[in-house]
C-alpha cells in the first residue's frame, strides 16, 4: 500500500499504518464565475501577503478602491458576497483597512509570503498514463456501504455534477475520462478562477484519488466508484509545491461550485494554515467569515458540501489545544475553545464525515469524532483507488471516508432530483446504518447517534431504494441554452414500449435558470398533445429541479416526446440541463 502523503496536507491526508498522520497537513450570478472584471494584481514583490477583506454583499467598488488606496491591490471580488482578496507588502494594511467605513472584517490568509507563482500559475503536469487493468474486482469498501448492490438499481445520473475540491485530478486516467467533466473545471489555487485547459489537474495524488472514490467509471478496469454514473469536475484549490488549501482558495471554490450546478461537493482538506479557527482572533474572524459566507452561498445555490473530519484522533467536541498551526510557518501550542472550528468541515450545513476501520464498523485509529459534530461515517482504511498516470493506490484516512459519502450523496440526487442540500443531508442520516459504541470512554452516545459514528455507516443501495424503478427508462442530459423569450425544446426518443404510455407517467425535469417565474414548461406527446408542467409559478427562485406525475394514458408510448421551455421575459436565462421520462 502506498502512504505517500505532501507535507502541507491537513490532518484529513492520508496517514501511516499506525493511524499517525502522515503530516502535519494536508458570485450575483454570472459575476461570481470569475474575479470581479475589477480586480487588478500588480507585479509579485518579496512580501506580498493575502487578506480577505470582508464587507457587504453587492456593489463592492467603494472597498476595493479604499484597498487600492491603502497600500494593496484587488487580487480578486466575490461580490455576490461580499468579499474580496486583497494584496499587500504593508504591515500596516490589515489596521487601516479595518478602520475604512463599509470594511466588516479583514484577516490575514497566511503567515508566509504569497508565492510568486500566483501571478503567473504554472500549468500542472499531464502525466503519461500507463496501461488500463485487465480486471475490476469489487472492494470491500464498496460492498460495506452496498454501494455493489445500489449499481444494479441506479449508478448516477449524468445530470448529477460532483465538485472535487482538492489538490487536482487526472483527467485523462482511463477510470476517470468517461466520468470527467471539463467544461466546469477550474484551478482556484491563490484565489483566482483559472480556466485554462488543465489548469485542473493534479499537483499531487490525493484528489486523484477521492475522485475514483466517488465516480471512477464501471467500466472492467481497475476500480469502480460509489456512483460511477455521475459527472465529477476538479476543482483545485491546493497551491503547488505547499499543497496547502489557504481560505482565499477555499472561498474561490465554494463559489465555483454553486455558480456551475455542482450538486455536491467533497472536501477532504481543512483550511489553511489553522487547524482551528478562532473568531477572538481577528486575522481567523475573517477567515471564518468568508468560508463561511461562501458555503452558504453554495448551498442556496444547491450545493452540498461534504467534509472529513480529520485525522488527529482528537475529539472536536472538546477542544482544548491546537498544536499544527500555524502550518505554513513554525507551528505554535495555543490554548483554544470549542468557539475555533475545523473548516468546512464545522461550518453549518456541511455533512461531517468520520472514517471506519477496515471491518466496516469500527472508528479508525486516526478518526477525529466528537459528540453532534461527525453526523456518518464511511470506509477510510486501506480504500483503493485512482493516482495520476493511470496508477492505482490503496490510502488511508478521513480523506479517504468522506468522498464514499459524497458519493452517497450523489446518488441520492440522482434518485431524487428534487432534493434541495437540506433533504440530502437528512436522508444521509436517517438512512445510515447504526454503529454501536465500541468500549472506549471517549464514545458517548447511543446506538443511533454517538460520538465516533454520528448516525451510522451511509448506505448506498437505501440511496437508490432497494429495488429498480418500475417502467422503462429514458434521459436526455444533453443542454440546451434558454435565451430570453425564447421557446425551446429537447427530445427524447422512446421505444420498446408496449402500448400507451401509463397514467403515472413520471417525467423528471432538471432546469437551471434564474428567476423561474419567467418560464412555462411543457411535455409534448408523439401527436402534438401538451402537458404542462409549470407554468410561470416561483417567482424569483432559481433552478426547477422536480419530477412531475402525468396522466399520459390517452398516449402511444413509442415515438418522439419533447420537453418545451417558454422564456417570457428579459434579464434572466438558463439551460435545460437533463431530463427523463419513466414509463
Amino acid at each position: 500500500m502506498t502512504f505517500a502523503a505532501p507535507a502541507a496536507f491537513a490532518d484529513t491526508a492520508p496517514v501511516s499504518p499506525s493511524g499517525a498522520p502522515a503530516a502535519a497537513k494536508q458570485q450575483n450570478r454570472a459575476a461570481l464565475n470569475n474575479a470581479s472584471p475589477n480586480a487588478r494584481s500588480a507585479t509579485w514583490a518579496a512580501g506580498t501577503r493575502a487578506y480577505l477583506v470582508i464587507t457587504a454583499p453587492g456593489d463592492t467598488s467603494a472597498v476595493r478602491s479604499a484597498i487600492a488606496s491603502n497600500g494593496g491591490t484587488v487580487f480578486s471580488s466575490f461580490d455576490a458576497i461580499g468579499v474580496i482578496v486583497a494584496h499587500s507588502t504593508s504591515g500596516t494594511f490589515a489596521s487601516t483597512m479595518r478602520g475604512v467605513s463599509g470594511v466588516q472584517k479583514v484577516g490575514a490568509t497566511r503567515t508566509s509570503d504569497v508565492p510568486a507563482d500566483a501571478y503567473s500559475p504554472a500549468l500542472p503536469a499531464n502525466p503519461a498514463q500507463s496501461a488500463a487493468p485487465s480486471t475490476e474486482p469489487v472492494r470491500s469498501d464498496m460492498t460495506q456501504i452496498k454501494a455493489d448492490q445500489a449499481w444494479a438499481v441506479n449508478p448516477g445520473s449524468a445530470s448529477v455534477k460532483v465538485g472535487i475540491l482538492d489538490t487536482g485530478v487526472d483527467d485523462q486516467h482511463q477510470d476517470l475520462a468517461p466520468n470527467f467533466n471539463a467544461a466546469d473545471s477550474v484551478s482556484c489555487a491563490y484565489g483566482k478562477p483559472d480556466t485554462r485547459a488543465g489548469a485542473w489537474r493534479d499537483v499531487d495524488q490525493h484528489g486523484t484519488h477521492v475522485a475514483g472514490t466517488v465516480a471512477a467509471a464501471k467500466n472492467g478496469k481497475g476500480a469502480i466508484g460509489v456512483a460511477p454514473g455521475v459527472k465529477i469536475s476538479s476543482v483545485r484549490i491546493a497551491e503547488p509545491g505547499s499543497t496547502l488549501f489557504f481560505a482565499e482558495n477555499t472561498v474561490c471554490g465554494l463559489v465555483w461550485a454553486g455558480d456551475h450546478g455542482f450538486k455536491v461537493t467533497n472536501n477532504s482538506y481543512y483550511t489553511d494554515p489553522w487547524q482551528f479557527n478562532c473568531p477572538n482572533n481577528l486575522d481567523q474572524a475573517a477567515i471564518l467569515e468568508g468560508v463561511g459566507r461562501a458555503q452558504a452561498y453554495a448551498e442556496s445555490k444547491g450545493s452540498l458540501q461534504v467534509a472529513a473530519a480529520g485525522n488527529a484522533n482528537y475529539d472536536l467536541a472538546n477542544k482544548t489545544t491546537d498544536t499544527s498551526s500555524p502550518n505554513d510557518s513554525t507551528p505554535v501550542t495555543r490554548n483554544i475553545t470549542n468557539d475555533c472550528l475545523d473548516i468546512p468541515a464545522e461550518l453549518p450545513g456541511v455533512v461531517t464525515v468520520a472514517a471506519n476501520g477496515t471491518n466496516g464498523s469500527s472508528k479508525a485509529s486516526f478518526s477525529n469524532f466528537g459528540r453532534d459534530v461527525i453526523e456518518v461515517s464511511a470506509p477510510g482504511e486501506s480504500v483503493y483507488s485512482t493516482v495520476p498516470g493511470g496508477k492505482y493506490s490503496s490510502l488511508s484516512g478521513t480523506s479517504m471516508a468522506s468522498p464514499h459519502v459524497a458519493g452517497v450523496a450523489a446518488l441520492l440526487a440522482s434518485a431524487n432530483p428534487g432534493y434541495t442540500p437540506a433533504d440530502i443531508r437528512a436522508k444521509l442520516g436517517e438512512q445510515a446504518t447504526d454503529l454501536a459504541c465500541p468500549s472506549d470512554s471517549r464514545c458517548t452516545g447511543t446506538t443511533a447517534k454517538n460520538s465516533f459514528f454520528g448516525e451510522g455507516r451511509v448506505d448506498a443501495l437505501k440511496a437508490v431504494g432497494t429495488t429498480p424503478p418500475p417502467g422503462k427508462y429514458f434521459e436526455n442530459t444533453a443542454d440546451v441554452a434558454i435565451a430570453d423569450n425564447t421557446t425551446v425544446e429537447s427530445a427524447i426518443t422512446v421505444s420498446g414500449v408496449t402500448g400507451n404510455a401509463p397514467a403515472t407517467l413520471k417525467v423528471g425535469v432538471d432546469i437551471k435558470h434564474t428567476y423561474i417565474g419567467d418560464l412555462k414548461v411543457d411535455l409534448v406527446a408523439p401527436d402534438g398533445s401538451v402537458y404542462t408542467l409549470h407554468n410561470r409559478s416561483g417567482g424569483g427562485t432559481d433552478n426547477i429541479a422536480q419530477t412531475y406525475t402525468v396522466n399520459a394514458s390517452s398516449e402511444v408510448a413509442n415515438g418522439t416526446w419533447k420537453l418545451r421551455v417558454n422564456d417570457n421575459a428579459n434579464a434572466d436565462t438558463g439551460r435545460i440541463d437533463a431530463w427523463n421520462l419513466t414509463f
